[in-house]
């Protein structure tokens, strides 16, 4: 079932209620209604705000917070989303507004959202997300800089310079000379928004309940209006009627700009709104946001809300967070927010008219500053990606939205380019012989560098070439093979090796792919087949194994070709790796590890005989005797898991059967393993008063300890130990946290991997023309120790 941004993952009992036309039951509605009120009493002073930063009449921010909050919340696809008069769209407003005026800002807000309804409707909502976000965030940034720069000398007492680097020249004049009253309403606004969430609760009364803007311009106005201090205030028009200042068409040679300018509104306001969506619903259990419909429900606001005089509509990720933490769980508290800032302006404009304008101007630098996020910068730092944000950020505020964007963008592409074609090429030399690795994308970008490094080899000098690259286009492969095809003619010697595709082999022939090749089996190869789709459903035994060797074959039998061709002379396995014949554990998965580095021996409950039962069970001590004097193993590895029904037969003495004809050679072969049971004192009922599962983690553990001494009883395995040569491991796979962990020798318990360690890399065979060179620098040729 999907489980994404379109689609929605299936409702948990605890769940808020259902999609559109569910009923709402009485607890829902009233959690909705509460919610609409904490969210309104946040609107109300940042939609005054943001008009006042776009240079807007004051009333078209309150008519954007209506729309945005009945119409968006109405058509729009997510659920608790509250669109509004967004800050990242103030620098665009401010700058239509100052070049076309207000009224043909009015027309380029309803033609931005007829552009978003068209978008919706051709179901695109998700290319907006190929926007990287290290862009929309330094966009943000950049934006809230340039809002806090130019609102900082209202708080001042001054006002906005033309400019971010003429509002910072000023502002050492600005901080100097004036000190009227509305500094002191700017610093109570800014102080109380910092402090009032940090404040301590007292009793029940929780200062977070009380939204931080509220509080501060209230109180800013309280102080104002008792104080009679002169601060200029918000002033509203007499009536709804009188406000409705709507578009109008531009002159003539206008709509060049205009066209330009629809396009910039639609684009900033989708993608804000979309990536808005998607992190609010990481807040909720509700129905997952529909992208395209929420897209068309941005278009339908946008429309009506330039038709009707007001501020650009976009998805504003402060008002939803506020909807979610109050409790809403559904778009109706998204639409009766919007019919409360409706009715309050429409019953209590003389209370908005005695807010100071100055309070207004500090909350915009509070929220300005808030947009620039050290969080996401750490994120895009960790990703390589902080200098697209920092780019973006001073483009925006020293040069503009559009072209702070498109650096960022610029910059992102590059980026991004320089990633896909990131070329490491290593050389060194061993046993005079010349060892090149080449990793990474091979494009006619990285023919340079590696014709650099080709042309230092020396001449006549033996070569060995690994390419370990996932693509390789013609102008690299013509670079390579021009260099071999020099190179051999002055007596050197060019042995190419390639681990993935064999794009050189392929180009040679003249058959190379046209394009990067995708394997075309299931990327989750280790999951079990009932989970790696219905196709295998109905499938018998025998046909799951042939659907799983097509897999196989489809999609990485070539890859493997590659790396088996290097040991088809012999093994050089790193262990003698004994575990249970259990399903559920794969050693190689466990492990990372790949053929040629375990010699694996699997049987029920992971038991080593003792030596002198070799001749009854003599399979195992072959094995030991094998991976130790023939292969020359330097480690032996036991490992036990949980959950082992080898361990619960011995527990239950199940394998005692009625019928002990049927179970004969388990019986016989289980009593190798009898050992454990009295290591832990099973015989004297020390494990019966233990819950099921902790009595099989105490004698699978304490069975690998056993087997571990079997081992010691081998006369092969004793000498080497003790001349040091071989160590022995104990290891427990538990299958249910899938965490591995090792005995530790100091205390004889075991220890769960926590972390990454580096290891030595094991010996592989380099497969060459003429022959096989240890990659270790050892003897080249067929390995004089048998296969087996």
């Amino acid at each position: 079932m999907r489980n994404d941004a379109q689609g929605a993952p299936p409702r948990e009992p605890s769940a808020p209620p259902g999609g559109r036309g569910a009923s709402l039951d009485r607890k829902g509605i009233t959690a909705d209604v509460g919610a609409s009120l904490v969210v309104f009493l946040v609107a109300v002073p940042l939609s005054l705000g943001i008009a006042v930063a776009s240079g807007a009449p004051l009333i078209a921010g309150l008519i954007a917070a209506v729309v945005g909050g009945i119409v968006a919340g109405a058509v729009g696809g997510s659920m608790v989303q509250v669109s509004g008069p967004a800050a990242g769209l103030t620098i665009i407003v401010a700058d239509l507004v100052m070049t076309y005026g207000w009224r043909v800002t009015c027309l380029i807000t309803l033609l931005a959202g007829l552009v978003q309804l068209a978008l919706g409707a051709c179901r695109i909502a998700r290319a907006a997300l190929a926007v990287s976000p290290a862009v929309v965030h330094g966009m943000l940034a950049g934006v809230g800089v340039t809002i806090a720069l130019a609102q900082l000398h209202v708080v001042l007492g001054g006002a906005p310079q033309s400019s971010a680097l003429a509002n910072i020249a000023e502002l050492p004049e600005q901080i100097a000379n004036n000190h009227t009253a509305a500094v002191g309403v700017g610093v109570i606004t800014v102080a109380l928004m910092f402090g009032w969430n940090r404040m301590p609760s007292i009793g029940r009364f929780k200062p977070a309940l009380i939204p931080a803007a509220l509080v501060a311009v209230g109180t800013a106005t309280l102080i104002a209006t008792l104080g009679r201090w002169e601060v200029e205030t918000v002033a509203l028009p007499d009536s709804l009627a009188s406000a409705w200042n709507g578009p109008a068409l531009p002159e003539s040679g206008q709509w060049h700009g205009i066209a330009f300018a629809v396009a910039a509104v639609a684009m900033v306001a989708s993608v804000e709104s979309l990536l808005a969506a998607i992190a609010v619903d990481r807040m909720h259990n509700g129905r997952r946001v529909q992208l395209n419909r929420e897209l068309c429900g941005q278009g339908a606001a946008n429309t009506v809300s330039g038709a009707l005089g007001g501020l650009p509509v976009a998805g504003v990720i402060v008002r939803s967070t506020a909807n979610v933490r109050a409790g809403a769980q559904s778009p109706l508290s998204t639409i009766l927010h919007g019919v409360w800032i409706l009715l309050f302006v429409a019953l209590f404009a003389h209370v908005v008219e005695l807010i100071p304008m100055p309070a207004l101007a500090a909350l915009l630098v509070f929220i300005g500053t808030r947009m620039v996020s050290i969080a996401h910068l750490r994120d895009l730092r960790r990703h390589h990606e902080a200098g697209v944000y920092l780019t973006t950020l001073f483009g925006v505020v020293f040069l503009g939205l559009l072209e702070g964007v498109f650096l960022g963008f610029a910059l992102a592409m590059i980026v991004s380019l320089r990633r896909l074609t990131k070329l490491t090429v290593t050389t060194e030399e061993r046993d005079g012989t010349v060892h090149i690795a080449v990793n990474g994308s091979l494009t006619f970008l990285a023919v340079p560098r590696l014709a650099h490094v080709l042309r230092t080899v020396p001449e006549g000098a033996p070569v060995d070439l690994d390419l370990h690259v996932d693509f390789m286009d013609h102008a690299a492969f013509e670079a390579i093979h021009a260099w071999r095809v020099d190179h051999e003619r002055t007596g050197g010697r060019v042995d190419i090796d390639e681990v993935h595709e064999n794009w050189y082999a392929r180009s040679s022939a003249q058959s190379a792919p046209a394009a990067k090749t995708t394997p075309r089996g299931s990327a989750r190869w280790w999951a079990p087949w009932q989970m790696r789709g219905s196709s295998r459903s109905g499938l018998n035994p025998v046909g799951l194994l042939a659907a799983g060797a097509r897999e196989y074959h489809a999609g990485t039998a070539d890859r493997m070709r590659s790396v088996l061709s290097r040991l088809p002379h012999g093994q050089h396995p790193t262990s003698l790796f004994v575990t249970c014949a259990d399903s559920r554990v794969v050693p190689n998965v466990i492990t990372a590890s790949g053929p040629g580095d375990l010699f694996t021996v699997r049987n029920v409950g992971n038991l080593v005989p003792r030596y002198d039962s070799a001749a009854q069970d003599s399979s195992v001590g072959a094995a030991v005797e094998y991976a130790v004097t023939v292969l020359e193993v330097p480690s032996i590895v036991v490992c036990g898991h949980s959950h082992c029904g080898a361990m619960q037969a011995l527990l239950d003495r199940t394998h005692r059967s009625a019928d002990e004809s049927e179970t004969a050679h388990m019986r016989r072969w289980l009593a190798h393993g009898e050992g454990g049971l009295t290591r832990t004192g099973e015989d004297e009922g020390a494990l019966a008063g233990l819950p099921a599962a902790e009595a099989l983690r105490r004698l699978a553990q304490e069975n690998v300890r056993e087997q571990l001494e079997h081992l010691m009883e081998y006369p092969v395995v004793r000498e080497r130990v003790e001349s040091g040569e071989l160590t022995l491991t104990g290891m427990y796979y538990d299958l249910e946290t899938a965490r591995v962990h090792l005995l530790d020798p100091d205390t004889g318990e075991f220890v769960a991997v926590t972390g990454v360690q580096d290891v030595p890399a094991p010996r592989t065979r380099a497969a060459g023309g003429d022959g096989a060179q240890l990659v270790d620098g050892s003897s080249s040729g067929v390995s004089s120790r048998p296969s087996c």
